[in-house]
């Protein structure tokens, strides 16, 4: 048998980061998750699934990842249900995540793309903190493009 997830979204809101009364962490949140087609009007619907993780990954997610932020999520689907305030049975189908990559750095959601590069110094150039310049083959070749990469859902391959 087999149950297995694999989800590449945005987070919803922040994580909720709690701690179980023997000290465990748990972390839960909602992943944005864009279906493969467009509806009937033409725009595209997204998915909205709950997950939980454990521990050190809990504590990881909370304090590097914020609403917006674009994240790969490897778990499996569970179950469970409960008895809600109103003392009726509640059913709840969430990912557990086995581990959560994290797909862009710290506040680097779309959101904030511009305003992170803009109020990074530039102080790349050839030369190294000893004021020698740098060969050709040390040079980034990528230094100072300076143009965002657009890519879509589409571009993905998975």
């Amino acid at each position: 048998m087999l149950n297995r997830v694999v989800l590449v979204g945005r987070l919803t809101k922040d994580p909720d980061l709690r701690y179980t009364p023997n000290g465990v962490a748990v972390a839960n949140f909602t992943v944005a998750v864009n279906r493969p087609f467009s509806n009937q009007q033409g725009e595209r619907e997204a998915d909205f699934i709950n997950c939980v993780i454990w521990r050190r990954p809990a504590e990881n997610l909370a304090n590097y990842m914020k609403k917006g932020s674009m994240v790969g999520v490897d778990g499996r689907i569970q179950t469970r249900n409960f008895e809600g305030q109103d003392g009726r049975r509640v059913f709840m189908t969430e990912v557990v995540a086995d581990s959560v990559q994290f797909l862009e750095s710290k506040g680097s959601s779309q959101s904030g793309q511009s305003a992170q590069r803009s109020a990074a110094p530039n102080t790349s150039n050839s030369q190294d903190q000893g004021g020698f310049k740098k060969s050709q083959d040390e040079q980034n070749p990528f230094e100072d493009s300076g143009e965002p990469v657009d890519l879509s859902d589409d571009d993905l391959p998975f």
